[in-house]
């Protein structure tokens, strides 16, 4: 991610959302720790609050990736660049990072993430490969249907 080419709102959008979206995950991780030491009525707390994370997160989606903006192609491009960002840049820097600090468990788990992160990427790839050949197809049975109601047209002008 190129945050430099960014406005500072850009930027800020972006830490917002993920301030948001980390407090849902947060706090979802709280409401099963809460409903592990039996206090469900904290654990329901920690699930409410979340879900109004998730509204947050989603207010800052919306002014980042504006719905107008979106086909279902750049949403698979969207992911799937996110993911190589992850597995590619990401996940090898904290990786680095932990080794330099003597902090192996760390290492090991930012290694398992990039190797996710490669796999999450080649799905979303291969989505918008799939998407790319079924939009071809559509648009030729498209063209056959537009023939076949030009051709009933002539006919039924032709009948009049």
């Amino acid at each position: 991610m190129n945050q430099q080419a960014k406005s500072k709102t850009e930027q800020n959008l972006n830490e917002a959302f993920a301030g948001e979206a980390m407090a849902n995950r947060k706090y979802l991780y709280f409401a099963k720790q809460a409903r592990r030491l039996g206090n469900e009525e904290t654990a329901r707390l920690f699930e409410n609050i979340a879900e109004q994370e998730t509204a947050h997160a989603f207010s800052h989606l919306e002014l980042i990736y504006p719905a107008k903006s979106l086909t279902v192609r750049k949403l698979l491009e969207l992911a799937r660049d996110g993911e190589l960002y992850e597995s590619n840049q990401m996940y090898p820097e904290f990786e680095r990072i932990a080794l330099e600090e003597q902090k192996p468990q760390a290492a090991s788990e930012f290694v398992a993430q990039a190797r996710e992160s490669a796999e999450h990427a080649e799905i979303f790839e291969q989505a918008a490969k799939r998407f790319h050949a079924l939009a071809k197809v559509e648009a030729i049975h498209a063209g056959r249907y537009e023939d076949a109601l030009k051709s009933l047209d002539k006919d039924n002008r032709a009948r009049i």
